[in-house]
């Protein structure tokens, strides 16, 4: 089996448009977390979100521009951050044998939106010509494999929040089976627009705002928590079998040590203890690590009342007693819930955790629900001597829970 490296990452994050501004910030305690405004937010109840601050990028002609919906724009501009870390991991490799893992909930979200307003509320019968094309849900994958001639796996993984850790997870299997020698892996989601949500509004799982503060409103393990907040972005990773990057001199960032992936089949929207404990068995058990071997749990933390403490319980019943030992915290708290593109996102902040020792806080965790007893990180980033290993989390409707955990290498 091979084993399978990071040799570079690439983000576009509401807290900042690549890993080191979003980790700088998570260490500031910066959230992104705002009041939504604009056309049409007058009628929405919720109007919470983490948008990305992000235009149409120069280095696209308008022609290309036109077949891009805002999800597209994220995957490209990640994948391009992450190709330039990683020097060029194309070069001289079989096009065959190089592929794409993409996970993404929503996809083309905003132009499904835009097509629908033009038929019902506009009622043209004419839509933009690459509706389709902009609104299907491969179409970031499809992207990044066009723009660098990737002839090999092109992939595309929709599990809901579990998305991209999953999209990462199945690239990594791809590279260990010696199937791939190089993968761009990760998740983009933009669906911050009216329908979805007024669709996530009626589900009632978003956060109610902070009367003092809208920043300080996505409370993840807290007694007063109330739900989750949407945001958007994208996250990228250049994975590699380590013997070819060793030999083409790359930079090695971190190694994915293992992945778990279990359905819990109990309920479409309830999590279930017993589902996300599996998940966190199976990841242990494919990275040969102990509990007491994790240094740093990014948790799943979406701040809503069924997830957070399911969340611990599983932590709990997987770890026992060490459980209370190990830091564990939620960014979701500062750039929001990004949905199918969340697990790339955290693994790439867990990976930088690593090469800085620091592991980012949990933001708004005053006081502790009694039954969110761990060790969640609220007072400020931590640094931590001898930060090896961490395990991010990503838990899903529908019950695919996926876990991955990266170590130093």
């Amino acid at each position: 089996m091979n084993r399978v490296v990071v040799t570079g990452m690439g983000v576009v994050s509401p807290l900042g448009n690549d890993i080191a501004a979003t980790f700088d910030a998570l260490v500031a305690m910066r959230s992104a977390i705002r009041r939504l405004e604009g056309p049409g937010t007058e009628r929405l109840v919720n109007r919470l979100g983490a948008p990305v601050a992000f235009g149409p990028q120069p280095q696209i002609d308008a022609a290309k521009l036109r077949m891009l919906d805002r999800v597209s724009q994220f995957a490209l501009f990640a994948a391009a951050q992450a190709v330039r870390a990683a020097v060029d991991p194309f070069e001289g490799a079989d096009a065959a044998r190089a592929g794409v893992s993409i996970g993404t909930g929503m996809a083309g979200a905003q132009s499904a939106d835009d097509a629908y307003r033009t038929l019902y509320a506009d009622r043209s019968d004419r839509l933009k010509p690459f509706t389709v094309l902009l609104a299907m849900n491969n179409a970031p994958a499809s992207w990044i494999g066009l723009e660098y001639g990737v002839a090999g796996p092109n992939l595309t993984y929709s599990t809901a929040c579990s998305s991209s850790a999953v999209a990462i997870g199945e690239a990594a299997r791809r590279i260990e089976r010696g199937e791939a020698d190089v993968m761009i892996a990760g998740g983009a989601e933009a669906c911050l627009n009216f329908g979805t949500l007024k669709a996530w509004e009626a589900l009632r799982t978003l956060a109610v705002e902070d009367a003092s503060d809208a920043s300080a409103s996505c409370k993840p393990f807290a007694k007063d928590r109330s739900g989750l907040v949407l945001g958007e972005g994208a996250a990228m990773l250049v994975l590699e079998s380590r013997d070819r990057a060793v030999a083409r001199g790359a930079t090695i960032i971190a190694e994915i040590a293992g992945y778990g992936l279990v359905t819990d089949a109990a309920h479409i929207t309830r999590p279930s203890v017993e589902g996300q404990a599996a998940a966190i068995r199976a990841a242990l058990a494919d990275a040969r690590m102990d509990a007491r071997d994790i240094d740093y749990i990014n948790a799943h933390g979406t701040g809503t009342q069924a997830n957070d403490g399911v969340e611990t319980a599983a932590i709990k019943q997987v770890f026992g007693a060490h459980a209370y030992q190990v830091p564990v915290s939620s960014t979701k708290s500062m750039h929001g819930h990004l949905l199918g593109a969340a697990g790339a996102l955290e693994m790439a902040i867990s990976i930088e955790a690593i090469a800085r020792g620091v592991v980012p806080p949990t933001r708004n965790l005053r006081v502790a629900d009694p039954q969110c007893d761990l060790d969640y990180v609220s007072d400020g980033a931590r640094q931590v001597k001898g930060l090896e290993a961490v395990m991010s989390s990503s838990f899903a409707f529908g019950g695919t829970n996926a876990v991955l955990i990266v170590k130093n290498s």
